[in-house]
């Protein structure tokens, strides 16, 4: 009857431990499989940013290439009006007159200089003491 006992003590000692080893496993196999599953969304994830930070370098690379182009063309236009300045007869004897008023000649040395009209020559000193002023005001 003792070795009934013991049997069947050990058989119950037994099954509880088989049942907390599928509970165990079975809680293992759980976590395992979340892990998984949360491993395959990060994964995804990444794909995803790989994917945007893709198009986003395309996308700069787009817009790096269109400033490299605006400022070229930008280089153009000021050696073309450059030019132009330069081309323009009329254009040196105002540049000549602006330039003599800013350094302080007086009316009568800037039409004699330059062969301007009395009318263009107090026009360009009215303007040159209106921008003086301008220029005056803004740096108060």
């Amino acid at each position: 009857m003792l070795l009934l006992s013991i049997a069947i003590a050990a058989l119950a000692i037994g099954l509880i431990s088989l049942t907390l080893t599928i509970a165990s496993k079975n809680k293992q196999a759980s976590e395992f499989s979340s892990l998984m599953q949360q491993l395959k969304d990060k994964s995804e994830q990444t794909h995803i940013l790989r994917s945007e930070i893709s198009e986003l370098r395309t996308g700069l690379l787009s817009i790096g290439k269109r400033v490299l182009d605006v400022e070229q063309q930008n280089q153009d236009l000021i050696q073309q009006q450059a030019a132009q300045k330069y081309d323009d007869p009329d254009a040196k004897i105002y540049s000549r007159a602006v330039k003599m008023v800013e350094l302080g000649a007086d009316l009568d040395e800037v039409i004699r200089e330059c062969e301007l009209p009395r009318a263009e020559a107090e026009l360009l000193f009215s303007l040159h003491k209106k921008r003086t002023l301008s220029a005056f005001f803004i740096h108060m």
